[in-house]
């Protein structure tokens, strides 16, 4: 056993330090949320991961956003998470796919027989599509909805889509996949109802929404908690 996994050894032992490092996993989003959720699932051993995402570091992602540094302004976000993932683990196979998940996209984002997909976009159309397929392809899901304007962590809950509340994203991602099986996703969101804040939009339009670095910081390690639990339970119930 190598020493990165020493701790985590001791407490699921060498057989669950193997299960985690045979797991393959799609991370589409790596920001707020996303950015900790590969913190978590490349320290936790995990051995295969994919990270998708098109967009690039700004300044005003460092408030909230693990990967986003001075250093790193201007780079795309997957190339980011490439090289902090080899620098915490240089043995991990892992592709950045530098492109927008969408309709034309969601095929080969989900290809390559991945064996948990988590989902930490905010786009709804583009979420809503995401889902849909995976949940089409029997792909077990772990979801992140709306962490901007909110302040409570002890507010954050761990649901079935289906039984989400509170949340405005959950709402409509539910409405998006009423007519499919939503059985095999798990949501993390919040029950604190969004707090109203003056509205204001980036240089592409693109609405811009209040938010701390904590509650992304909950939302994203407790979204790779699940991917590790699933793995060690899975391992436990054979």
């Amino acid at each position: 056993m190598d020493d990165m996994s020493t701790r985590t050894s001791l407490l699921v032992g060498e057989e669950g330090v193997l299960r985690l490092r045979s797991t393959s996993v799609i991370l589409c989003g790596c920001g707020a949320v996303g950015g900790y959720v590969l913190e978590g699932l490349v320290r936790a051993g995990i051995g295969r991961i994919k990270v998708v995402d098109s967009d690039v570091f700004s300044e005003s992602n460092i408030n909230r956003q693990v990967l986003a540094t001075m250093d790193t302004v201007g780079r795309p976000k997957v190339q980011v998470a490439y090289d902090r993932a080899r620098s915490i683990n240089p043995g991990i196979d892992i592709e950045a796919l530098d492109t927008m998940v969408s309709s034309d996209t969601i095929p080969d984002i989900l290809s390559g027989g991945y064996d948990i997909l988590v989902d930490a976009i905010d786009t709804v159309h583009h979420k809503t599509e995401l889902l849909k397929a995976a949940a089409d392809m029997g792909i077990p899901t772990f979801s992140s909805m709306g962490a901007a304007l909110h302040l409570d962590t002890q507010a954050i809950r761990v649901a079935p889509l289906k039984k989400t509340q509170v949340c405005p994203l959950a709402a409509a991602v539910r409405k998006g996949l009423r007519d499919h099986d939503t059985s095999n996703i798990v949501c993390v969101y919040s029950e604190e109802k969004p707090l109203v804040t003056p509205g204001s939009r980036d240089e592409h339009g693109k609405s811009v929404l209040g938010s701390l670095p904590t509650v992304p910081a909950v939302f994203g390690m407790t979204l790779a908690n699940l991917v590790i639990s699933r793995v060690l339970d899975a391992g436990a119930r054979e």
